[in-house]
């Protein structure tokens, strides 16, 4: 994809091992020393954040030119064709999924994963900047039809009960593009009836990149998984892109000018970060 500017950033691929190991560097600083994910000796000892799928997969980042510390990464998102899990044998998602229905589609579909941004960055636009890197990827290979983990902090769905059920009631996939989360670690999302969610509540207790999925016309599929490695509770969520509205479309489209894209906090809200995640963070 061509790299866009905008001001001090700029959206782009990593071009190189060393940016991919940047960008690994930045999801353990989110994942582990933020959000208390359990790293294994390997990922300690180097204290960054991969496993074999990296080296398969495109890594878009948002980058500070203007920053030195680690190559001045400061957002990044992992992005998964269909060749490349057909090279690495299957997609991170369906580790946790059943991605029958989205993977018999004919077409190009894309995996989003590992996404982060910087403490310093979450209240800008970085994630509506590293959206619209995801759409001009998208357009560039052809891909309708984008998917991957989305995570609730914590690994008490209890805890999280309004949220899930709120998305189960009122954002479920169509059964044709449903995901279904694998019966030995499925987790029910509907532990409240519909009567007893007041959605305006239910939508403030999402987690902030679920809230961003949602408002580019995001779905979830059929149950959670509990990822006990990264500390959340993890929710398939689809996006079909000939689905999202104008509204939020065009915020995603390089501006003529390539200047700093100046978006309402309400477009998207700042990015918290969740390693599943998809996202939008994401797994």
């Amino acid at each position: 994809m061509t790299p866009q500017r905008f001001g001090d950033l700029e959206i782009r691929l990593a071009r190189s091992a060393g940016e991919v190991e940047a960008a690994q560097r930045l999801r353990y600083s989110v994942f582990y020393e933020e959000m208390g994910a359990w790293p294994d000796a390997a990922t300690a000892a180097l204290k960054r954040d991969f496993d074999d799928i990296d080296a398969y997969a495109d890594h878009l980042l948002a980058i500070d030119t203007k920053r030195p510390e680690n190559g001045g990464i400061v957002g990044t998102y992992r992005l998964l064709r269909r060749c490349h899990a057909k090279a690495h044998g299957g997609f991170y998602s369906a580790g946790e999924f059943d991605l029958a229905g989205l993977l018999d589609r004919p077409g190009e579909v894309m995996e989003l994963g590992r996404s982060c941004v910087h403490a310093d960055y979450r209240r800008g636009a970085i994630l509506q900047l590293l959206w619209r890197g995801i759409a001009a990827y998208a357009r560039e290979h052809k891909a309708g039809l984008l998917f991957g983990c989305a995570s609730f902090p914590g690994s008490d769905p209890a805890a999280m009960a309004l949220g899930l059920s709120y998305l189960h009631h009122y954002h479920m996939a169509p059964w044709s593009l449903r995901p279904r989360a694998q019966d030995k670690r499925y987790v029910a999302m509907d532990a409240l009836p519909p009567h007893l969610i007041d959605e305006q509540v239910a939508v403030k207790s999402l987690p902030p990149l679920i809230k961003g999925y949602l408002r580019v016309g995001a779905c979830v599929g059929d149950g959670a998984v509990i990822d006990y490695q990264f500390n959340t509770v993890d929710v398939c969520v689809v996006v079909r892109l000939d689905q999202v509205t104008e509204r939020y479309s065009r915020h995603f489209r390089p501006t003529s000018s390539q200047r700093p894209a100046r978006v309402p906090s309400t477009v998207l809200p700042p990015l918290a970060a969740s390693p599943g995640d998809s996202p939008p963070s994401s797994s």
